[in-house]
């Protein structure tokens, strides 16, 4: 029998340069279809955080950086995928602390309960019987997240040739670049909630009481006057898109100091500006596509991806991991998510008839 070194071994040597754990979930997706579990037509996306096997006690502030003597696995994985965008490369803003046994691991307050430090499992599922179709590792932060998703999507079209009609997710992939992504280079209808901060607390008009005139390429206020991008010529070319892909619409100020209800549109400033982002016409769909009975359907499907998350910290026990790394907890979700899928297809595929004793 091998000793427990072994094992160990192999899974930082053989089995990691293999991807054999990737295999080996793939090979349950590809059974899931072979059956007719999967249907194709419909995806949801979503990603839960995992508490990562570090004592909290144990952190540095991140402008301290590690220890010298900080040689483990954790941290050569760390240095790796600095640039990564699915872990260091997710963000511009450094973590407040770091994890000296897995500095990968990111200080996280995302939930209710006190800050921890986590990594994230990100799932794509099948709708139809809720398979588990791809998974992927990531640090705790909304944007990897994302990019985690738009990593699924891709290497399930790769490997299985599956390519959704509709995805369902939460908010937090509602964003302007990532629904563009969908809609504009993949095709792909977005049953997600459009992430918005156009609303106003002053009661003022908010920017949906303003009418696009695609033709014109204007806005049209409450009053019937236009907001336009140029309302004034500048000595020197100013760009129309600023750093953040978003276009400028300004009315004039003739037509807001004459106007009978600045007071309810722009009562601090001298005339009303509405931002558009220049993914807006991906955000419009998205919109259109909430109004749908279609999306009332895709809402509540979007339970079978959370009740996934639920199983694997309620019934797998998996709250918190036990290997280190980042490809430490790649390799745990991998196992869970072939374990989910294993339990479907025990629960779905039908048992061969046992033949009469002769």
């Amino acid at each position: 029998m091998p000793d427990h070194s072994t094992f160990s071994k192999n899974r930082h040597g053989r089995f990691r340069d293999s991807d054999l754990l990737r295999q080996l979930f793939e090979t349950t997706v590809a059974r899931c279809i072979t059956e007719g579990l999967v249907g194709g037509e419909g995806f949801a996306v979503d990603g839960s955080l995992v508490r990562a096997d570090v004592n909290r006690q144990h952190a540095v502030d991140q402008a301290d950086g590690l220890p010298d003597p900080a040689t483990s696995h954790a941290v050569r994985e760390y240095l790796a995928v600095l640039d990564d965008a699915a872990f260091g490369g997710a963000t511009p803003v450094p973590p407040k602390q770091l994890a000296v046994a897995d500095p990968a691991a990111r200080w996280t307050a995302a939930s209710r309960e006190r800050a921890f430090f986590a990594y994230a499992t990100n799932y794509l599922i099948d709708l139809q019987n809720a398979v588990i179709v791809d998974v992927e590792a990531t640090t705790a932060i909304r944007q990897a997240e994302v990019t985690a998703q738009r990593r699924m999507i891709d290497r399930t079209q790769e490997r299985f040739g599956l390519w959704p009609e509709r995805l369902v997710g939460d908010t937090g992939y509602g964003d302007a670049k990532n629904l563009s992504w969908l809609v504009e280079e993949r095709g792909i209808e977005p049953h997600i909630p459009v992430f918005d901060k156009s609303a106003r607390r002053d009661d003022t008009f908010e920017r949906s009481a303003f009418t696009f005139d695609h033709e014109d390429d204007s806005y049209i206020c409450p009053a019937g006057k236009r907001l336009r991008q140029r309302q004034k010529v500048y000595r020197e070319d100013r760009p129309f898109v600023d750093e953040n892909g978003m276009l400028r619409y300004r009315a004039s100020k003739l037509d807001c100091d004459a106007c009978a209800l600045k007071q309810r549109c722009c009562p601090t400033q001298p005339a009303r500006k509405i931002l558009r982002s220049v993914h807006e016409g991906a955000r419009d769909l998205a919109r259109d596509i909430a109004t749908t009975d279609a999306y009332l359907v895709s809402r509540r499907q979007r339970k079978k991806v959370e009740m996934l998350f639920a199983h694997l910290k309620r019934i797998l026990r998996m709250d918190r991991l036990r290997l280190r790394g980042p490809n430490g907890a790649r390799d745990e979700f991998l196992l869970a998510a072939t374990a989910q899928n294993l339990r479907k297809m025990a629960k779905l595929i039908p048992m061969p008839a046992t033949p009469a004793p002769a």
